[in-house]
């Protein structure tokens, strides 16, 4: 008979610190080591790290990391935050990339990238999520609604 494992997530709310992206890379890999993706690893933090980096440069208030596994052997990996506006390109079809001369903006290129499916909710009420939006992105598989 096949297991079939329960859906399962994480949310870590975080201060607005620059220590904060580093502990949530770093629960990320617990994570992860808990329920044996180990596979899953490079590109969940690569995704989780790009989009807390996003989070912490681009809004005063605090955020949060979630990661949630639906399906077996797939992850999407998200961050909100109190901000309701969504970086530009990423969700109407993708960021343009940089020139090659730019300091900043390649970070949602990358997610982009490297994740199997991407997008953006912007929270409009109030209430646990306290508006803002959230970013997310998924590998370790084929895309389904959050």
């Amino acid at each position: 008979m096949a297991e079939v494992s329960p859906s399962w997530n994480y949310t870590l709310h975080l201060p607005h610190d620059p220590r904060a992206p580093g502990i949530a890379r770093g629960t990320l890999r617990l994570i992860l080591a808990a329920h044996e993706m180990p596979e899953l690893v490079p590109t969940a933090e690569l995704l989780a790290a790009e989009l807390l980096a996003n989070s912490h440069c681009h809004t005063k208030g605090p955020y949060a990391l979630r990661v949630r596994s639906a399906e077996p052997g797939r992850l999407r990996v998200a961050v909100w935050d109190t901000d309701p506006r969504v970086p530009p390109g990423f969700s109407n079809g993708g960021s343009p990339a940089p020139p090659p001369d730019a300091e900043h903006g390649r970070g949602l290129p990358l997610v982009q990238a490297c994740a199997d499916a991407w997008g953006a909710s912007v929270l409009r009420e109030l209430g646990a999520s306290k508006g803002g939006k959230l970013l997310w992105a998924e590998c370790g598989g084929g895309a389904t609604a959050w």
